[in-house]
Formats: structure tokens, sequence, C-alpha cells
């Protein structure tokens, strides 16, 4: 969706070169995972692609990962050829459906066109795909993010967990900590499915720290008759740093569907917050009809519960709303906030994870503690209607202050685009974003910023910078680097001036999705940088710019990422997907991409 406002530009003190002006609704983070095929993660150049007449002002390109092998494949496509085809037959499979005959979102896989017969993967190119640095266990199926928390000196992390295989079902929460959000301990299982009301799944939670030190841990339960009941759980031990026994309460559930609410349409409590009257308010994720909504509870001991009339907010013709996040932003500073605060200088992000199409929305308002509603700023860029986290692969997403550093930090699912066959024989599934922290943007005043969190910078080995190179239309220049599998590139560009006065406007629309990709040449655009390609660029990923003058005069610039030749592989999702990137007068295009 096109957005009306301004953008605005994200600085790095430590690092002078990162100037990056990012998409208001768009993470300035992309997560570039490997693609399928013998050629992942081929480590020896980077390629810069230059579409239009412009000035490269600078370009930093940062090795994060080991060295690897290299493997190339003899090809002749050029970026404006069709995708290679592969001999493997186009025969059409109806893959198994995973989670919704449970009252949950779809978990499996499908391609837009149907699932084709099988890639015939070997153990090499899968051995490829792991990444090196997103969260992910050892083994196994993964998806939503679970109270992430700050506790005894240990960032915790608990995910939805299939212990048994790397496909949905059987969920229960894995459980791992950390020192620095990069490097986890894996410990055991904190919760499985050992209760009636529990027994078809330990589903999406919450954690809420309260001021005398106790933990709170509510969670989202599918009873033996497949009713979604909300439950409360806390530490055995709130001595041990590592949280690794967990107890849950002997009068659970704490809350059942109220009178209205259908059996599998009330999950995925928030973290609660505290207000003025003594009390604590969760909200949890629902519908009636097609209107998406969030209810709000109220509660002193987290035991006992009281429904607030009405609703937290309402959106009609979104669906059911799951992973409902409320938390607030300041106007004025850069910190995070702690999810109970709230007075002058605050507004509030409220955000859903959309089941009908698997994509998390957040708008910006103000929440009253007095009426217990939330109300969006703009109601043209309403929840479910407006701004989303990212536009790839991001899912049922879920922050938490972090108490240490005084920052919210945001954590979401990234699922997987090949078959699920594939899955069962590499024997994991799913992997989470890179954890970004959230502030308020103040130049525009309607977005938020999300950025990678400072701890990937530790990753960085070493560095070479590409500065002011001048490159002509239609030009690709390769850039020499050493082998590596893991980069932290930042590119900023400069449209030439007389570039820009020569555009003539359109009538036609841009869109990342459906004007042609990166295939498609403009008169300014595309224009960026081409990732994790071979030697003939038969595979390859472009990143990249748009620049179009709609029929009104004025300029909008697109970033897109181009997937549909990221690999030979015939069973694997490639999409084209970005969206409008505002650009406030004066700032240069800037990107900041991880390959990993």
């Amino acid at each position: 969706m096109a957005d009306p406002n301004p953008a605005r530009t994200f600085n790095d003190p430590e690092d002078p070169i990162i100037a990056a002006t990012v998409p208001d609704h768009y993470s300035p983070l992309l997560d570039v995972d490997p693609p399928a095929g013998e050629n992942s993660r081929r480590p020896l150049k980077g390629f810069l692609v230059i579409l239009s007449g412009l000035l490269l002002v600078g370009l930093l390109m940062a090795l994060i990962g080991k060295s690897g092998p290299s493997v190339s494949q003899k090809t002749d496509l050029t970026l404006n050829a069709p995708a290679e085809s592969t001999n493997i037959s186009a025969q059409f499979l109806e893959p198994v459906s995973r989670g919704p005959s449970a009252g949950v979102s779809e978990k499996s896989f499908r391609l837009h066109s149907g699932v084709r017969a099988p890639f015939p993967w070997s153990n090499t190119m899968l051995s490829w795909q792991r990444t090196g640095y997103h969260f992910q266990p050892e083994k196994n199926w993964m998806n939503d993010p679970n109270g992430p928390m700050f506790y005894g000196g240990w960032y915790h992390f608990f995910y939805q967990y299939n212990p048994d295989a790397a496909v949905w079902g059987n969920i229960v929460w894995g459980h791992a900590v950390s020192k620095d959000l990069i490097e986890w301990l894996h410990l055991p299982l904190a919760m499985v499915a050992d209760h009636w009301y529990d027994t078809n799944g330990v589903w999406t939670g919450s954690a809420t720290l309260l001021s005398d030190g106790q933990v709170i841990m509510l969670y989202t339960g599918a009873t033996n008759e497949s009713v979604q009941v909300q439950n409360l759980a806390y530490p055995a031990d709130l001595s041990d740093p590592l949280l690794v026994d967990w107890v849950k309460y002997p009068g659970n559930p704490v809350l059942v569907p109220p009178p209205g609410i259908d059996d599998r349409d009330f999950r995925d409590p928030t973290t609660a917050w505290y207000g003025p009257d003594g009390k604590w308010r969760i909200a949890i994720g629902s519908k009636v009809n097609k209107t998406g909504i969030s209810l709000v509870y109220d509660t002193e001991d987290f035991k006992k519960y009281e429904l607030i009339e009405g609703v937290l907010h309402a959106v009609p013709g979104t669906g059911m709303w799951e992973c409902v996040d409320l938390f607030p932003v300041s106007l004025k500073e850069d910190n995070g906030l702690d999810t109970s605060f709230n007075g002058p200088g605050v507004k509030h992000v409220l955000k859903a994870s959309l089941d009908d199409d698997k994509n998390d929305y957040y708008a910006i308002g103000t929440y009253s503690l007095e009426s217990g509603n939330w109300t969006p700023d703009n109601p043209n860029l309403d929840v479910g209607i407006g701004l989303r986290y990212d536009y790839g692969k991001f899912y049922a997403s879920k922050t938490f202050y972090d108490q240490n550093k005084q920052r919210r930090i945001l954590w979401g699912w990234i699922g997987e685009t090949d078959g699920e066959s594939a899955d069962i024989k590499k024997g994991w599934a799913s992997v989470q974003s890179i954890p970004r922290t959230v502030v308020f943007d103040k130049k525009t005043g309607t977005n938020i910023l999300q950025w990678p969190v400072e701890e990937i910078k530790s990753l960085r080995k070493s560095c070479k910078k590409f500065d002011k190179l001048e490159v002509g239309p239609g030009s690709v220049v390769t850039l020499e680097l050493e082998k590596a599998t893991q980069m932290d590139i930042t590119a900023e560009f400069e449209i030439d001036k007389e570039a820009l006065k020569r555009i003539g406007e359109s009538d036609m629309e841009y869109s990342c999705s459906t004007s042609g990709g990166s295939a498609q040449r403009g008169e300014l655009g595309p224009f960026g940088l081409l990732l994790l390609a071979d030697e003939g660029r038969c595979e390859q990923t472009p990143v990249y710019f748009y620049v179009a003058k709609g029929t009104d005069g004025q300029l909008k610039t697109f970033f897109c990422t181009d997937e549909s030749r990221s690999s030979l592989a015939n069973d694997v999702d490639k999409r084209i997907f970005g969206s409008t990137v505002p650009v406030i007068k004066g700032e240069k295009l800037s990107m900041r991409i991880l390959v990993n």
C-alpha cells in the first residue's frame, strides 16, 4: 500500500557511512536467507546493479561469517531474461493442511500456483540453508515467539515448538537463553501438553514481570475438546536465573471464551500493563464475523479476571486477530518504555497478526486508561488496512521491554517457503527474525522505526568500503570481496539531479509485486544490489529502489526484493515484494542488508 507520509533518516553514530533512509512501515533491516540450490551461500563476489543514471555515494560491506566453499554454475542468463526453467515435471500436489482444523492459522506453506513435485534436494544443498545468526532450534519445527523477557542477567526466548518433527503439530514451548541475543543456550522444554486444558497444544503467550520480582506467564491452551482457553504458569524457582522449571496454576484455565465468541477464536494473551486503579490488564485477540477485535480483561492477581465492557479496538473486514500486541512509544526520547508506561508525550502502538493474509499490521494511536479503548491517529491507516511491520515473510511477532538497556525489542516468525518434504529431509523448519529495536519516528510522527539490535555489530570481523563510485545507466558492476558466507551491507545512493528532471509522468501505478520486478526498467530504476548471485547470475536476489512519477507529478520511491530467480528449485516460493519509501527532501537513499 502506498504511504502518504514522508520518510526519515536513521543515523548510526558509530558508523558515519550508515545513514539509512528506510520505509516508515517497512523494516530498515532486510534479512536475506540463502537461496535454495547447490549455489547457496556462494561466497566469492558481490554484484552491484545500477539500471539508471545515478551516483553511488558509498557502500560498506562488513564480513561477519566464516569462509565457505564456492560452487558455480554455467549459465548465460542476463538480468532481463526469464528465470531458467528446470527439468523437473510440473506435477501439482496438494500439501497437507496443518493448523486450521485445530483452530489456528495455516502453518503449511503453499505456493500460490500449487505445490509442484519435490525438487531433488541433496544433503549438500540443504546443509547450506541453515542460517548463521538467526535464532532457530537445533532441530524440528518452530513458529511463534513466546514470552520474551530479560531476567536474571539473561535474555529468555520461548517459542512454539514440535519436539518430534519438522512439521507443525504436538506444539509445546521451547526455551533458550542468551547474554547477547546472538549466541543461544538451548534449555529443556519449558511447558508441554500434559493437562486437559492444553492437551491439544501449548500455544502462544506472553510474560509479565511484576515489581516484586514475580514472573507471570499467560498462554493459550487447546483443551481436550479443542476449546481455546487462557492459562497461568510461573517459575518454580525465581532464584534460578535460567528459569528452567515451570509450574502450571492448579486452577487453570483462568479464562474461557466469553458469550458471543467462538471456542476457536480466543487466543494469544498479551503482556499485562498496570493501571492507576491498581489493576492489571491484558488483551486477547478474537473476531466477530469478519470484524477483527481485541478483548480486554482486568485482574488483580492473574487468577480472577473481569471482561471490560466493549473492546480495545475493532476493524471491520480484517478477520481473526492473532498475537495482538499493545505497547507505548515515547514521542521525544529514543529509549523504549515499559509496557505499563502512559501519560503525556506517549503514543501506543497496536499490532495484530491477521489470520486471513498472514501479515503483521500496526497503527499508532492513543490508549485511554479511562475508557479502555485505543483510537488510531489516522483511521485510514488503521490496524489491518494500513502499515505493516514487514513486507516479506514475517508473522506472529511479539515485542518486549528490555529493562537492561531501556529498549523495546521486536521478534517475528519467518516461515519456510520451500516444500514440506525439504523441511523433513533437512530436519528443521523456520527461523526467527533478527531482533529489532522499535522507536517512534519523530520525523514523520506517523510511524515506528525498526533497526537490528546493536549486538549484531559484534559479529563483524572485517570491513571493505567502496566510496564515491560513479556508474552509468544499465551498468552491472562487480565488487571484489573476500570469501564470506555472511555479510552486513550498507549502500547509499544519490540520484543524478539531471536524471530526476528528465523523468516523465506516468499513468501507470508502480508496484513492487505486480510491475515486473527487477527486470522491468524505467527512467529511474531499478537500482540496487544483486545478492547471493552465482558466477553467471543464474541464481540471484535483487534488492533495489525504483523511482516513479505519478500523474500528480509527485515522485514515489519504492524499495523491493525480487526472489523470482533466487533459486532453480521449482518447489520454492519466489515472490517479488516491497512497498513505498517516502523520502524527505535532501535525504539520500540507503539500504542495510544482513546476508545470513
